[in-house]
């Protein structure tokens, strides 16, 4: 009863003010709104109160808020440039990568598709973007760095749309004097990945270096070495050639 009446109350003198002068409705906005977060507080508490005299269930009042919605920026040609600059500064791309970045910013303007080869085009000719340089960089890393096979390198390339033709030709000259069984090597050496004990640890072997760009002859030739057990290669020869 008590939360009903200042309830009633703020929200009286809220509309006694708005019926007042503008001049005069800022001095008093402050002191309402107190008044009137105080009829909820009360309100509130006296619905705990009676929560726990009689026993029923108080579900308080649920407050939707619109999300705010901002208006999509308008790019041309120039702003856009300086965008995808920004974007190959932070990191390497590809041309379909730096493409698809700029089609996600244009895509609801009218001329995006020709803006966006517009600056594909101009940021080729100044040098910035080049998928050779790009594959190039990308394999010697991934070889000196992580010690990534030649498929695991080939399978990424690939999904970040780099042109066939040039992943064979750059791959080929990065991995063409590369001893694969040292290279495998090495990487089980830098995931600190030893010699398995049983099925289930050889197959979690089996299934890393997959995973990290070796072949099966390769894998199979370091297990055998690791003294795994025949049955154990069978099974595991079924499961890469169903792959």
């Amino acid at each position: 009863m008590v939360a009903k009446i200042l309830s009633t109350i703020g929200i009286l003198r809220l509309r006694s003010i708005a019926s007042r002068p503008r001049s005069a409705q800022n001095d008093t906005w402050r002191d309402a709104l107190s008044t009137q977060q105080l009829a909820i507080s009360t309100s509130y508490l006296a619905s705990g109160y009676w929560l726990l005299t009689t026993g029923y269930c108080f579900v308080p009042p649920i407050i939707f808020f619109m999300p705010f919605q901002r208006s999509r920026k308008t790019y041309d040609g120039e702003s856009l440039y300086e965008y995808a600059v920004g974007a190959l500064a932070r990191q390497m791309r590809t041309v379909a990568e730096i493409k698809r970045l700029m089609r996600n910013r244009v895509k609801e303007q009218e001329h995006g598709e020709l803006l966006v080869e517009m600056v594909v085009a101009r940021l080729k000719e100044q040098k910035y973007l080049n998928d050779t340089s790009y594959a190039e960089n990308y394999s010697r890393f991934r070889k000196e760095n992580e010690k990534f096979g030649r498929l695991r390198v080939i399978q990424d390339l690939k999904i970040k749309g780099v042109h066939g033709d040039i992943i064979d030709s750059v791959v080929s000259a990065a991995y063409g004097d590369v001893n694969e069984e040292h290279l495998a090597r090495q990487f089980l050496q830098r995931k600190r990945i030893v010699k398995p004990e049983g099925r289930k640890q050889a197959a979690r072997v089996f299934r890393t270096l997959m995973r990290a760009g070796f072949s099966s002859r390769i894998i199979f030739r370091i297990l055998k070495k690791w003294d795994v057990d025949d049955e154990t290669l069978s099974a595991l020869e079924e499961e890469a050639s169903g792959q």
